[in-house]
């Protein structure tokens, strides 16, 4: 499910039904995020307002800023994180950095939760690059001016991502505001703005069972084609592991087959070797 834009500017959710398979499936599938709109009636959004609303962020150790209606002209998808990830003993969140195979690089993360934000999107955000923490904006209220970071701005190949990652518990009105206040910078822009709050039932274990395969380069066996030609009509994962004489190392091989997209399975369920598995030119047919 997706936080969008609907054409009348208000923002909608997309309904959580139906299958997820994971050869089809976009990064924001895999999530149930909140609705920000109940944060908007705060705002300052008057005429000009995208004049009064200010943008900063860092390239190369120099800091930049402008108006919002001046920020699709400036480089800010080559800025460099607002903040630096810090690590200490009594800290109650725990950043990091994540390896990305899609940029074949290092990207921060603040939290757990960023963490798998980042796995999600390398795993199904078609990605070219992605940027922690890349821009502060700077927007007015009724009575008074705020200022918020989002987490993540990712460059995919079907448009711009502008994104906040926040556990639903945790959640507060000021957040809700903070949320609205990026949505409409996101549209203004002409990117798309999601609040990642809560992992859809089962979908990031079935994500992070793949994606402790997601680099297995070799197949000394050559399993993967006996996998591919076995999984022709839908087989169980279990099985068809069991199909090729080397059960254990054709799981490993699997796991791959599905991060790759190459199989598909419903990661509306939970991955098991009951799972359907189907060649991603069958799944979800």
């Amino acid at each position: 499910m997706a936080t969008t834009r609907a054409g009348s500017g208000r923002v909608v959710e997309a309904a959580d039904t139906g299958p997820v398979w994971s050869h089809q499936c976009s990064w924001e599938d895999l999530f149930v995020p909140t609705d920000v709109d109940a944060g908007r009636s705060g705002l300052d959004l008057g005429d000009g307002w995208t004049r009064r609303w200010t943008v900063s962020w860092r390239a190369g150790g120099d800091d930049a800023s402008c108006s919002v209606h001046d920020l699709v002209q400036e480089p800010v998808l080559t800025s460099d994180p607002m903040r630096h990830f810090t690590w200490r003993r009594d800290q109650r969140h725990r950043p990091g950095l994540q390896f990305l195979t899609s940029t074949a690089r290092h990207h921060g993360a603040e939290s757990v939760e960023e963490s798998r934000v980042l796995l999600a999107l390398d795993f199904a955000g078609d990605v070219v690059d992605v940027v922690s923490q890349p821009l502060k904006i700077s927007f007015a209220t009724c009575g008074k001016r705020r200022a918020h970071t989002p987490d993540y701005l990712a460059v995919t190949r079907r448009g711009v991502w502008l994104i906040d990652v926040r556990p639903e518990p945790l959640i507060k009105e000021s957040d809700r505001e903070s949320f609205a206040a990026a949505a409409e910078v996101a549209v203004a822009c002409g990117w798309r703005y999601a609040v990642a709050a809560r992992w859809r039932e089962h979908a990031f274990a079935g994500l992070d069972a793949m994606a402790s395969r997601r680099r297995l380069r070799s197949d000394p066996l050559g399993l993967r084609p006996v996998l591919l030609a076995e999984a022709v009509g839908g087989r169980r994962f279990g099985e068809l592991a069991a199909a090729t004489g080397c059960e254990p190392v054709a799981r490993a091989q699997l796991l791959h087959l599905l991060w790759s997209r190459q199989v598909g399975v419903d990661l509306a369920g939970p991955l098991q070797d009951r799972s359907r598995v189907m060649p991603a030119g069958e799944a979800g047919r």
